[in-house]
């Protein structure tokens, strides 16, 4: 009913990896400003090397598995919208 800021944010989960990694990590958000009633379409690019991490062998990577990427204004689960991708190949980031 009124103006104001919405926050959307990303977060990922990497269902399989070598180490125990967070249940949802932040990767990206943006702070929408919105006028009463409007609706807008946010789009987000998310490079592959921010889900990297360091693996057991400190090894900065992103190990092939699935990845759930979620997306709300806030991180309660019931608020978000979830998409899963598959990464097919191990990639190094020294």
């Amino acid at each position: 009913e009124i103006a104001g800021i919405e926050v959307v944010q990303v977060y990922f989960r990497d269902r399989i990896s070598s180490v125990t990694r967070p249940v949802k990590e932040l990767v990206d958000y943006r702070r929408v400003p919105l006028q009463a009633g409007q609706a807008k379409k946010v789009v987000f690019e998310i490079p592959l090397e921010r889900l990297a991490f360091y693996d057991i062998n400190m090894e900065r990577c992103v190990e092939p598995g699935e990845f759930e990427f979620m997306v709300g204004r806030s991180s309660a689960d019931d608020d978000l919208f979830k998409q899963t991708i598959a990464v097919e190949r191990h990639y190094s980031y020294q």
